[in-house]
């Protein structure tokens, strides 16, 4: 059935996608990301206040404020002091006729902090950053490709989004071949994947014509370019129930858009696909004091700069920290000094698998992580280049390593009907699915500038490290990601084993 889709696929299609640009060799993001919209949000308040007194150097060229503890444990009250009231003299600031040159966003997000008269969480802030309605990254623009501030997966080789309608299909034929089915996509960017997609199946009808497409994406810009790459049209007049439907006319497929995955109706079996989509969800992050986990805060400097501040005392997420702690071994937490958590992360999965189990179908989950417990990941993407997480917000990508173990964890709490696999590496996933027959297959047709780019796309997707065989400038130099991209599958136990787990 694969060797059939991919020749098949091969005679249909002689478009070749040029790779999207060499990746960064630093940073496991590899500079090659998604952005998703996170349609879930647990963003639990910080204390209204707190006190700090000492500093200490994190990666990323930013500080974070310290709390006193004396040494039987507990948080020392600041001394008594005496102020005297300076405001009468004339003391001018150095600035203070200067015009502000701050962003709406971070007027914003200063407006909040000064609002509750403390600092917000990491999770809050990163929320904010990419989402906020009026200034969120994700929102007004179109931050995918070598023009953008990253590229994804998709964007570097048609081949990408074929293996995963190779999945698609045989997830449907495990099925049992549905008359209807919901296809649906977290965070689809330009839809890139989905319009690949389709043209690698629109070969099979019966296939095809049992899908209807729900993208989940909360960027007016984003949904305009993924209308515009599906190649949509609108029909009109469809029943005396629907006024209109949407079209794709790739494969003659309805698509529908929506802002969260709860919008998405149930009742139909379900195919859920999220690539790079969890690790732009909000995090929460811990670093170890002496008293212990200590929740890390974003507040304001009185420079009016950010910096990163701890908690004094326990915070709502310490809940989703003892969750997550329970789940790993002693030995595991005693070594670190810093913890991620992505309570956002772990909601999302039980949504997804409560559909799955009700409904029928199975969930596949592409993204870079590890299969345990995070550390300190959190990393901003400005222009291909990385950036201080604090500088300039919403001018860059905020994403973290995602933690595969927690999906898991999170998947199996959830519900009893449902199986979980892997993860296992991206390029044994689409080794598996048959990409080295198609990129052969792409090579017998193909002038000389598209066989460099197949080949140097076919590196990025399954290869690890530098591309032996490059012999262009160096900075461009294919970096594969095939080992540091994982992939998982949430599945109804009635399905079986999804290929190729």
């Amino acid at each position: 059935m694969l060797r059939k889709l991919l020749l098949q696929t091969s005679a249909a299609r002689r478009s070749l996608s040029a790779a999207a640009g060499a990746a960064s060799s630093t940073g496991s993001r590899v500079l090659l990301d998604r952005r998703p919209s996170p349609s879930l949000s647990l963003s639990p308040r910080g204390p209204s206040r707190f006190y700090s007194s000492t500093s200490a150097q994190v990666p990323g060229g930013t500080f974070v404020e310290h709390v006193d503890d004396d040494p039987n444990g507990s948080t020392s009250q600041p001394s008594a002091t005496i102020s005297v009231d300076r405001s009468a003299l004339y003391n001018p600031s150095e600035h203070s006729h200067e015009p502000t040159a701050d962003s709406e966003l971070v007027k914003h997000l200063k407006g909040i902090i000064k609002f509750r008269g403390g600092p917000i969480s990491v999770a809050e802030y990163m929320e904010e950053v990419l989402t906020n309605p009026k200034a969120g990254f994700y929102i007004n623009r179109d931050v995918f490709g070598m023009k953008g501030d990253f590229i994804t997966s998709p964007e570097v080789s048609q081949m990408f989004g074929e293996m995963i309608g190779v999945w698609t299909m045989c997830m449907w034929e495990q099925m049992g071949q549905p008359s209807r089915v919901n296809l649906v996509e977290l965070g689809p960017g330009r839809g890139t994947l989905m319009a690949d997609l389709l043209r690698g199946t629109s070969k099979f009808k019966l296939f095809t014509e049992a899908l209807h497409i729900h993208m989940v994406e909360c960027s007016p810009m984003l949904r305009k370019l993924q209308h515009s790459n599906l190649k949509c049209i609108e029909e009109e007049n469809v029943t005396q129930d629907v006024g209109h439907r949407t079209i794709s006319t790739l494969a003659g497929t309805p698509v529908t858009w929506h802002a969260a995955l709860e919008q998405v109706p149930s009742g139909l079996p379900t195919i859920i696909i999220a690539h790079e989509f969890y690790d732009a969800l909000p995090i929460h992050q811990f670093q170890r004091a002496s008293r212990g986990w200590c929740e890390k805060m974003v507040d304001i400097q009185e420079d009016s700069s950010f910096r990163f501040v701890l908690s004094p005392q326990p915070t709502p997420a310490h809940l989703y920290l003892m969750k997550r702690s329970q789940w790993a071994a002693d030995e595991e937490i005693e070594k670190l000094n810093h913890i991620e958590i992505c309570p956002t992360a772990m909601d999302l999965t039980q949504t997804i698998t409560k559909r799955i189990s009700s409904d029928g179908g199975g969930a596949l989950i592409i993204d870079y992580g590890r299969n345990g417990v995070i550390s300190d990941s959190l990393q901003a993407i400005r222009k291909h280049k990385f950036v201080d997480i604090l500088d300039d917000p919403g001018s860059a990508d905020l994403s973290a390593y995602v933690d595969f173990a927690a999906i898991k964890h999170s998947a199996e709490e959830a519900s009893e009907d449902v199986s979980i696999h892997g993860p296992i590496t991206q390029s044994q996933f689409l080794g598996a699915l048959g990409i080295n027959f198609r990129v052969e297959a792409l090579l017998q047709n193909c002038t000389d500038e598209q066989e460099e780019s197949l080949r140097a796309g076919y590196w990025q997707l399954v290869g690890e490290g530098e591309a032996p065989f490059w012999e262009g400038p160096d900075e461009q130099v294919p970096m594969g990601m095939g080992t540091r991209y994982l992939v998982t599958a949430i599945v109804n136990k009635k399905q079986g084993v999804p290929v190729p787990f």
